[in-house]
């Protein structure tokens, strides 16, 4: 069964808009696992928009689920990570004007550097996801780095707007994940999904969790964060 992880990285845009300490991070991590989530996501960025340090902290050791922190393979944020020690890392691209994160990971063309901090969460025990496309060569990529987990790339199968493009992208995401799984790769899946397009990617054979957040977000400011998460869990399920 497909289990969905709740990214609050916009409870915390909300909070810097202002600068102080409202809205709580770990009251809405809270309500989020009461209402039926399997897990938190946080992005924790080089240039520190939302998520902090201290919230990254203050989550591990207040969660009840699990706790994914997504991530760019550089030094400081490793370093960080292998202190924080959450259930696992999921290693994403990440530019500094971009608004959210644009694309998958070129795993074939950075195998060596991401092989190196793989081990690294390894040797402390936590699993490693790599954001990527779905495409066969990152894929196999994945597989060859010691990756636990890969999570694809929604993002275009959200975007394609007439019925056949989206049908064609749905497509590539199962062939993606049907050789992860041949691979002995867990799966994952996120970015861009709402309530209206997550149901044909929540019946992805082998898929295991779903990460979303902005669109649950968005519904929490009109129905109330609850309400919000317990119909995306409805939908998955």
């Amino acid at each position: 069964m497909t289990i969905l992880c709740v990214n609050i990285d916009h409870i915390a845009t909300i909070r810097q808009a202002r600068g102080g300490v409202e809205p709580s991070l770990l009251e809405a991590a809270k309500i989020a696992e009461k209402a039926g989530a399997c897990g938190i996501t946080v992005h924790l960025r080089e240039d520190r928009r939302h998520i902090q340090d201290a919230d990254v902290y203050n989550l591990r050791w207040s969660i009840q689920t699990k706790l994914n922190l997504e991530m760019a393979a550089t030094a400081e944020i490793i370093s960080i990570a292998l202190k924080i020690d959450p259930d696992m890392v999921t290693l994403v691209p990440e530019k500094r004007k971009e608004l959210t994160t644009e694309g998958g990971l070129d795993v074939w063309r950075e195998k060596n550097k991401l092989k190196k901090a793989i081990t690294r969460f390894h040797h402390k025990g936590i699993l490693v996801s790599l954001f990527i496309a779905a495409d066969r060569q990152q894929v196999k990529a994945s597989a060859e780095v010691g990756a636990d987990t890969i999570e694809l790339h929604t993002g275009v199968y959200v975007q394609a707007q007439e019925k056949k493009q989206r049908a064609g992208e749905l497509k590539k995401l199962q062939q993606a994940a049907a050789l992860a799984l041949n691979l002995g790769l867990s799966l994952n899946a996120g970015h861009g999904l709402n309530y209206s397009n997550v149901q044909p990617v929540a019946r992805i054979k082998g898929l295991q969790e779903l990460n979303i957040g902005h669109s649950i977000i968005s519904r929490a400011v009109f129905v109330g964060l609850a309400r919000a998460v317990k119909e995306m869990v409805l939908l998955i399920k």
